[in-house]
């Protein structure tokens, strides 16, 4: 499996319900439940009103289209940080996966995912 990294920073930031969301940014994750609205974003294109906000990710895409019938993708990337103790924030879409790790911890990441035998590019 090989594994993309995204050249951005990001942030993980919860909104007010009527923020203004940075949809014309490449990336730009968004949930939103009964009891908040959450947004993951480049930190460059983060809205300056945020309820609060964690800076400082590093992201890892899941190469190509997952199909649904896929089981433990995730469960084994996740192991193999946990190994390491590298905590992991994810984001799924219709087409993939996204693991986002610390800065501080991204290099780490890196090499234990590459010696676990994942391709990074």
């Amino acid at each position: 499996m090989e594994l993309k990294v995204l050249k951005d920073c990001f942030t993980v930031c919860k909104l007010q319900p009527e923020a203004r969301l940075p949809l014309e940014s490449d990336f730009c994750f968004i949930g939103k439940t009964d009891e908040e609205l959450s947004l993951v974003c480049p930190t460059a294109c983060t809205p300056a009103a945020t309820l609060e906000r964690e800076d400082g990710w590093r992201g890892f895409r899941i190469d190509g289209v997952l199909d649904f019938s896929l089981i433990g993708i995730l469960a084994e990337l996740s192991a193999v940080l946990a190994a390491k103790r590298i905590g992991i924030f994810v984001v799924s879409t219709y087409n993939t996966d996204y693991i986002f790790v610390k800065q501080a911890q991204f290099e780490d990441a890196r090499n234990a995912l590459v010696q676990s035998g994942y391709a990074i590019s």
